[in-house]
């Protein structure tokens, strides 16, 4: 179990990476105001928006706004502290990522449910969303993984031992 475990995590610390760039510099264009970023940024979101028709990003529904605050002041320093769990190989990593996931699904549960329900979405936009349904299931499923193993190599302590007479 504990080679499959660092080959998620291998997955999970390129995702966690990508997460800790993307959140604050492309998502939060939809949440904060477009001066706060350099035109290059904007430019990069407005051809995303135009080539892979994204209209949760061009008409910024309120749910949406939402969750991408839900993303910046939540998910995003949980993103950080996962780089740093992994890197470090921090026992709470298998925690974080558990609440990670299960946020991360929750929200992209409520997304598809738009893009598909809509029948607005592309199949370019919709290959755009559904990847980050299976990070958050990974992620929730690392978490679980961690919590039901028990040969994590390391001896139950003991507090104290009677001596008997």
């Amino acid at each position: 179990m504990g080679a499959f475990c660092k080959a998620i995590d291998a997955v999970l610390l390129l995702y966690f990476a990508a997460m800790v760039l993307v959140a604050p510099l492309i998502d939060g264009q939809l949440a904060l105001p477009a001066a706060v970023y350099p035109a290059f940024l904007t430019d990069l979101n407005r051809w995303y928006v135009a080539d892979f028709g994204d209209y949760l990003v061009k008409e910024k529904p309120h749910f949406v706004v939402g969750l991408i605050w839900h993303e910046l002041v939540l998910l995003w320093p949980i993103s950080i502290a996962n780089v740093y769990a992994i890197l470090t190989g921090k026992s709470w990593f298998s925690t974080t990522s558990m609440v990670y996931g299960a946020s991360v699904v929750t929200s992209m549960a409520a997304i598809l449910a738009e893009l598909i329900g809509s029948g607005r979405a592309s199949e370019k936009q919709l290959m755009m969303y559904v990847p980050f349904m299976g990070f958050g299931i990974l992620s929730l499923l690392r978490g679980l993984l961690s919590q039901s193993d028990g040969s994590s190599g390391k001896r139950p302590i003991v507090l104290a031992r009677r001596k008997r007479a």
